[in-house]
């Protein structure tokens, strides 16, 4: 388990690739891939904005995708997500660490 402090209107790709979570990001945050795809726990999930349909086309493209899957470059950090918990799917490979 990894825990860190963001900013507010960082993403949560940034803070976690910070933190040196597995998340390759390799389009570097444009939303033109899925290597950056995080499951949200249930009770954050709602809390979230909704996903937009761009998102939702990237993530049929994800490995492991479940009902709470989202692309963590998508999710801005903002006070009101103070204990976002989320996790990586177990089929996901940050080929920049291998």
């Amino acid at each position: 388990m990894t825990e860190g402090v963001g900013e507010p209107g960082q993403s949560l790709l940034e803070l976690g690739q910070a933190l040196g979570v597995p998340l390759e990001g390799t389009c570097e945050g444009q939303m033109a891939c899925s290597t950056c795809h995080v499951i949200v726990d249930a009770e954050w999930f709602d809390k979230l904005p909704p996903a937009s349909e761009e998102e939702e086309d990237m993530l049929d493209f994800a490995a492991g995708v479940r009902r709470t899957s989202r692309l963590s470059c998508q999710i801005d950090l903002t006070p009101e997500l103070d204990g976002l918990s989320v996790s990586v799917p177990i089929e996901a490979h940050d080929m920049q660490r291998m």
